[in-house]
């Protein structure tokens, strides 16, 4: 059976990010922030004290995303200092092109970098019983980061992502990082009807990544509700995980929910199977000390043979 996740025990992971970031402050419901060699000033609502920085550090940011009526999305970039259009951030085997997009994504989410590196172990983990090659599936893929990091460490590489300029901005991103030959399938698809796809092809993944967006459309407008369409999408996942050394992280963003409650659910989709759960929230923690921002919640299971 597998193993609940311990109610007891929420799992806190706080990291610095990648080595190409920094959090230099957060505070007053924003965050101060290194991409590279441009710095953003960007909303951060759950950064409810007060900045440690003075307003000299802060007015040093190239631009400044300004929400409008207290919605991030109806938001724009003010540019106080000249911004490439698009700037490279290295992560582990990946180099990302970053930008200021329309919302007030960079195009990395560096807290992910736990995730990425524990990717890592289970794909060195699949490599090393030499029975076959490690297979990731990466759903509601965006820019590509994991999708690239584990092609770099030897896997086949199945990335899904319903958005055409995402996927076009992850190969973008593929080439910085000097993967063009990497086995990746870069499918501009519906997540959820892919998945479907696949459990009927009987196709199994070691690795699969979950990422999806509270509310999203597919490229044929199919709509994506995370507490309506998360339940029945997640057994469809469990469905294609390989027998043998496989893994899922599910990571779920901007929501009022629990960790608990994802945990318990997955805890479902997988019962009768042999595996360990971890749950908990990702934060990340600035350079020079201070409060550590929390950015998203997460799960993790997996199983060893």
């Amino acid at each position: 059976m597998a193993t609940s996740p311990d109610r007891n025990s929420l799992e806190l992971i706080v990291t610095p990010g990648c080595e190409g970031y920094e959090l230099l402050d957060s505070g007053g419901g924003r965050k101060l922030e290194r991409f590279g060699s441009v710095i953003v000033d960007r909303p951060e609502r759950q950064a409810l004290w007060k900045p440690a920085l003075g307003a000299d550090r802060w007015g040093r940011a190239h631009a400044v995303f300004s929400a409008s009526d207290e919605d991030e999305e109806k938001g724009r970039w003010r540019i106080d200092k000249a911004v490439p259009d698009g700037w490279p951030v290295d992560v582990l085997q990946a180099r990302m092109i970053c930008r200021l997009q329309g919302l007030w994504h960079i195009g990395l989410f560096p807290e992910q970098l736990p995730h990425w590196q524990w990717m890592g172990e289970r794909i060195a983990r699949v490599t090393a019983r030499g029975k076959e090659r490690p297979r990731v599936l990466n759903l509601f893929g965006y820019t590509g980061a994991a999708s690239l990091i584990a092609a770099a460490q030897g896997a086949e590489v199945t990335h899904v992502d319903a958005s055409k300029k995402a996927i076009g901005w992850a190969k973008e991103n593929q080439s910085a990082s000097k993967l063009e030959n990497a086995p990746i399938r870069w499918m501009l698809d519906d997540a959820a009807k892919f998945v479907a796809r696949e459990v009927r092809r009987g196709n199994t993944y070691h690795v699969i990544l979950i990422d999806p967006p509270k509310f999203g459309r597919g490229p044929k407008n199919e709509t994506w509700d995370l507490f309506q369409s998360l339940p029945g999408f997640l057994e469809d996942c469990s469905r294609l995980l390989a027998p043998e050394n496989s893994a899922f992280i599910l990571t779920v963003y901007a929501i009022r929910a629990s960790a608990l409650a994802f945990g318990q659910l997955a805890e479902q989709v997988v019962e009768g199977s042999e595996g360990r759960f971890s749950i908990g929230e990702l934060a990340i923690s600035p350079v020079h000390g201070g409060n550590a921002v929390p950015t998203s919640l997460f799960v993790r299971w997996w199983r060893d043979d």
